[in-house]
């Protein structure tokens, strides 16, 4: 019976609520080791920088700050025993420990300091953590925040002449000391203001979003700068265009200080070039070509990690290069250049598949053509929007997205027609209204609240096409059982009302609103990828011309369903959610293979996103099982049915 065929498929819903809710978990676990990880970073950071003042030819000149920087190097040795093991990890505690002994012993100021920096890059090719902020700082938020926070300690020009400085010990530091602030990045400012600093007044300030932060961050890293040097730097940032190659990015500026830049361009030139971008950060490059500078460098910081012998941290630099740099912008990319988008998803795979396997030069190889393909999408996403292709890929990206979830609704729709069963149409009709509502909220929240990470969006997407998919399987084999003859009439007289029960329609609630949501939240996604206030009615228009062939293939299935006799209807429905259900089947996995966790072995097939069929053993395998699951049906259903006329 229908309603035993859906409690089956119950199951599938709690193992997907669980692994969809397993995702949150283990991101919340990665977040609390990046935490930790950023501590100990901002903790070597003020030894680098602090040590200098705190020890002089081998002697003590303040022997509070050095008792501090031995107390610094000894919470670092300690924080980092507690992350969790990686290959490098005996390393980077042994690191620690030279770096803690060079202290004891009042080594040269130089010395202390090229150890910190060294165990703290160390530290993060190990332990990857975001160092810029998720979008452009607002410096004139930042200049407000630092006056109604900052202020009274470290001045209101930043020279710690606040009307409560001469009451703290140790006293706050003088934001407009260049020869301090030269070399501290602005990730390090903002770590500083997110976590405090142990031992001194400065307290952290996590009532603070992370943007508010970064940009107070950002507005106290341009109080050390003069209004010369910002016109200086702005001179050279327009007239000498090689210099630019030093910063091409958000990011790149975020993590670097003036004293480190000053090593590619010079010292005066280092110091205009910091004063002009921390102060005009929109001067960069679009966000979203430096999405693909972020990829570019951690498929380096792989390779690095590849050839330490540190395999799980070059896997994790892989697929961070994927997420955080490449999954941004793939929406924009696909649109504007899709040839281009496909060859560099199945190359960052096919790296992935590498350093798993610890094929160092083939990882190598790849990653090269990677470097190539990636610089090519940053000039793709460059060039400017034509309204035609705006137009276009809006269009296709929702005929694209949205068939699937209109055949899955349609399907539900036509079959309670046909059943006479109008009372559970409100459950169908209430599932794809709330899955477009969590769509717009979807949107919301990761435009305005939260950041949702490459990871999330995969799985979010992966979780609910398997699920969707174990439901239609479900379905379609219901279906084709009531299309041998006899069985309709069969079921006819067990009474209908009694088998769509209220357990059943909540079922169809939940297929309908996990199939359109998938598809909706993939389209949000699309769209506010490529929104830009130049393109937006050209883009508007391309979802408007979608909606309306939608509806239109949605009344011609629906009007031609409602003609076909009630077996045909069965075996087309049947046939149709079956092939949905494999098509299904094959994205969930792939998208599940993009976060690691799934392997993904490659095998010489062509791609067809349009059937869900990929180059990959497990998305094929996943796919077989249905197709076996399906046959296994039928041959059942047939056999049945020969039974029944020999009877």
């Amino acid at each position: 019976m229908y309603p035993q065929s859906l409690s089956k498929a119950f199951w599938a819903c709690l193992t997907f609520a669980a692994c969809f809710f397993a995702g949150p978990w283990a991101q919340a676990q990665d977040l609390a080791v990046q935490n930790q990880a950023k501590q100990i970073w901002q903790l070597l950071d003020y030894i680098a920088v602090d040590y200098g003042k705190a020890v002089k030819d081998g002697k003590a000149v303040s022997e509070s700050e050095y008792k501090e920087m031995q107390e610094f190097a000894q919470a670092a040795e300690t924080q980092l025993a507690e992350l969790p093991a990686v290959p490098a990890k005996p390393e980077l505690l042994k690191n620690a420990a030279t770096l803690k002994a060079s202290i004891a012993s009042k080594a040269a100021s130089p010395t202390v300091s090229d150890l910190a920096h060294s165990l703290s890059s160390s530290l993060l090719l190990s332990y990857p953590v975001p160092m810029s902020p998720a979008k452009l700082p607002d410096l004139q938020q930042g200049a407000q925040l630092y006056q109604s926070q900052c202020a009274a300690c470290h001045g209101v020009s930043g020279h710690a002449d606040g009307p409560l400085a001469s009451k703290l010990s140790p006293p706050p530091i003088a934001l407009s000391d260049h020869d301090r602030a030269r070399e501290r990045s602005v990730f390090a400012l903002q770590q500083i203001i997110t976590q405090g600093v142990k031992g001194t007044s400065m307290r952290s300030f996590t009532e603070l979003s992370d943007d508010e932060r970064w940009n107070i961050a950002y507005f106290a890293s341009t109080l050390s700068y003069t209004d010369r040097d910002r016109q200086e730097g702005a001179r050279l940032w327009s007239s000498r265009p090689e210099l630019r190659a030093a910063i091409p990015t958000l990011s790149k500026l975020s993590e670097s200080s003036e004293v480190a830049l000053a090593k590619t361009v010079g010292a005066d030139n280092a110091r205009q070039m910091t004063a002009y971008l921390r102060s005009t950060p929109d001067s960069l490059s679009a966000q979203s070509a430096e999405s693909l500078v972020i990829a570019k460098d951690k498929l380096k910081a792989s390779l690095i990690a590849m050839d330490k012998g540190d395999t799980p941290a070059a896997l994790r630099l892989a697929l961070s290069a994927y997420l955080d740099g490449f999954e941004p912008v793939e929406p924009a990319l696909a649109a504007k250049n899709r040839p281009l988008f496909e060859d560099i998803e199945k190359n960052m795979g096919a790296f992935r598949n590498a350093v798993s396997a610890g094929q160092v030069a083939q990882a190598r190889a790849i990653e090269k053509r990677l470097q190539v393909l990636l610089t090519d999408g940053q000039s793709a996403l460059g060039a400017a929007n034509d309204p035609l292709s705006t137009y276009l890929g809006a269009l296709t990206i929702l005929l694209r997205e949205g068939l699937e979830a209109l055949l899955v609704v349609v399907a539900i729709l036509a079959f309670l027609k046909k059943a006479d069963r109008a009372d559970v149409l409100p459950y169908v009709h209430a599932g794809w209204i709330s899955a477009l509502a969590a769509g717009g909220l979807t949107w919301g929240i990761a435009t305005y609240l939260v950041e949702l990470s490459g990871a999330s969006r995969e799985m979010t997407e992966g979780f609910s096409a398997i699920f969707a998919s174990v439901v239609l399987l479900a379905v379609g084999v219901w279906m084709h059982q009531k299309s041998m003859a006899g069985r309709w009439q069969a079921y006819v007289k067990q009474k209908l009302s009694s088998a769509l029960n209220r357990k059943s329609a909540m079922m169809l609630f939940l297929l309908s609103f996990i199939t359109v949501y998938r598809e909706v939240f993939e389209t949000v996604l699309f769209y506010a990828a490529l929104w830009t206030q130049d393109n937006g009615i050209y883009l508007l228009a391309g979802l408007g011309s979608g909606l309306v062939i939608l509806g239109g293939v949605a009344w011609l299935l629906l009007r031609s369903s409602a003609k076909l006799p009630i077996s045909q209807f069965f075996v087309y429905s049947s046939a149709l959610v079956g092939v949905l259900a494999v098509v299904l089947m094959g994205k969930g996995v792939a998208a599940l293979q993009k976060v690691g966790l799934l392997e993904n072995t490659p095998v010489l097939i062509p791609r067809i996103d349009a059937l869900g069929v990929y180059p990959s053993l497990q998305t094929l395998g996943a796919q077989v099982l249905i197709l076996l699951i399906i046959l296994v049906s039928v041959g059942y259903n047939l056999r049945l049915q020969k039974n029944t006329v020999r009877q």
